[in-house]
């Protein structure tokens, strides 16, 4: 059975850092394009970052570029998410999922929400949340 779990949510005071991973069981993740996304109340799920098979990453928003960074420990078949400098504003659920046909390619005009469909699988999400 193919899974997904997170792990490292917290609460955290705004400016701290936070780490986050993403395990994977029944499958191994270095044959996956893996994705964090984050969801707030209210609002849809949106693109954060991806790691490829290769290691290369893709940044899908801004908000985040120079905070938070993705790795791969492909020995412990996990995908961390490093965020730093953290704001009230990423107080959200985050998930993390595996697109069988890699990372999806950034494209000019799409909303990081737009991504969310190319993903096969998901975690069942863990909770960020940034106190001011």
């Amino acid at each position: 059975q193919l899974q997904l779990v997170e792990s490292g949510g917290a609460l955290v005071q705004s400016g701290g850092s936070l780490r986050l991973s993403c395990s994977a069981s029944g499958f191994t993740l270095d044959y996956y394009g893996i994705g964090w996304f984050r969801q707030a109340p209210g609002k849809e799920r949106e693109a954060l970052l991806c790691v490829s098979s290769s290691g290369g990453s893709t940044n899908y928003l801004d908000a985040v570029k120079g905070r938070f960074t993705i790795s791969a420990d492909n020995a412990k078949n996990t995908v961390d998410l490093q965020m730093t400098s953290l704001r009230p504003e990423d107080t959200a659920m985050y998930y993390c999922a595996a697109d069988a046909q890699g990372c999806p390619t950034k494209v000019d005009g799409y909303r990081p929400t737009d991504y969310s469909h190319s993903y096969d699988y998901w975690g069942q999400g863990t909770l960020v949340t940034v106190s001011s």
